[in-house]
This record gives structure tokens, sequence and C-alpha cells, in this order.
């Protein structure tokens, strides 16, 4: 169930500057907000993609299930993140609030509208497109080449560029996510995590152990570039 929080359309010349995009020649565009609880879906896979949507607070997986009831996680969108927008007319993945998250979402078919007059728009669209397409080429990498130490280290340096800003990275997905991220079982991410903080490159804070402190970044690195 969603539940519409505000409705406003965003001042002229900024009126895309909420997903990344800036110009002083757009016209207004309106942006709703939804809240999701935990666990809720945002949309599902083949749903027609007519929106596109940012984090504003909390956190989004991007997943599908296979054939064998196995859940593969592509993406994880933390705030800021905008995701949804499709080459298609249908979502490839089913997309679900991971904590309860407030998203941001604007028609599809209104920023196509804005690219076709405004350059700066259509760069903005063409590089959040190169963006996703050099994640998934990295995430292929990571899920074909690296061995699981190398998979969750590259992970843990990947929510800590993403994460900047904070000494303590407080992940809001669990061990479960992390392992249908990197194509790990739920034991494997585990024992790595663990041996990680055995020999002292990560800490923890709480008995949750989802916040994390980085002791050693040059040693965690070191793990991602083993071949």
């Amino acid at each position: 169930m969603l539940v519409r929080t505000k409705t406003a359309p965003l001042p002229h010349p900024n009126s895309l500057q909420d997903f990344g995009m800036r110009s002083d020649s757009n016209p207004i565009i309106c942006l709703n907000e939804f809240r999701y609880k935990k666990g809720m879906e945002v949309y599902g896979e083949k749903e027609p993609a007519d929106y596109v949507y940012q984090v504003k607070s909390g956190a989004v997986r991007s997943y599908k299930l296979l054939s064998d009831g196995r859940r593969q996680i592509g993406a994880f969108h933390l705030v800021g993140d905008i995701f949804g927008l499709e080459n298609g007319n249908e979502h490839r993945f089913t997309a679900e609030a991971i904590v309860d998250t407030t998203v941001r979402l604007v028609k599809r078919q209104s920023l196509e509208m804005v690219a076709e007059s405004d350059a700066m728009v259509a760069r903005n669209l063409l590089s959040m497109t190169t963006i996703n397409l050099q994640h998934a080429e990295d995430h292929m990498l990571l899920l074909g080449r690296k061995t699981s130490l190398e998979r969750v280290a590259a992970f843990l340096l990947e929510m800590d560029k993403r994460l900047a800003g904070s000494e303590v990275i407080a992940l809001p997905m669990s061990r479960r996510d992390i392992a249908d991220y990197l194509g790990l079982t739920l034991e494997t991410v585990s024992r790595a995590i663990s041996h990680l903080h055995d020999l002292g490159v990560l800490g923890f804070i709480g008995n949750t152990q989802r916040q994390i402190v980085l002791l050693d970044r040059q040693e965690l690195a070191s793990f991602d570039l083993q071949q």
C-alpha cells in the first residue's frame, strides 16, 4: 500500500535538480513522494516502467527470482540514487524496500520530453544509463571471476565509497541480502566477514554487526585485488 506524503512542483529553473540534473530551461515537473514499509514492493518485474525513482531516505534492492527459487540481487539503491530507468517498456527486476523507505518519482515520459529539447538533461540521462551499464559489468566480473573473500572485500569497499562521509559503514541490508548480491551462501559471507574481523581489517559496533568500521582500508583493498 502506497502512502503519499507530498505532491509538489519543483521551482523553476532547477526542476530536475533533485534527480541529479540541472538546467535553466526546464519546465516545472511534478515530483511525488511515497513511503514504503520494510519489505514492500516499489515495482515488480515486467510491470510497466512508467516512472523513474530516487531514494530520499532508506534503501531499495533490485532482484530477480531464478527458476529454482533462488534470489539474485542486482543492485542496492541508497539515498540519492536514481533507479527504475529502463531501456524498454517493462521493469527487468523487482524493486523492494530494504528498510522503511521514502522515494521520489517522476514520470519517465516527462523526463524524455524534456530531454528532447534540453541537451543537459539528455546528457544526464545518458550518463545515468552509462553508470548503470558500468555497474552491471562490474557486478558480472565480481560474480564470475572473484573468490568469495574477494567478493566480500569488493562489496565492503563499494559500500565504503557510496556511504562516504562517516567513519562507520551503516549497512541497511542484511547478510542474506549481501549473499544474494554476491552469489554466495549466507554462511560463506559470514565466514569471510569474520575472517576480515579476525585479521583486524574491520570492527563492529552493536550486536547486529551491520555497523562496520574499516580499520585497514589498504589491507581490505589488497584482498579485492587478488587474482
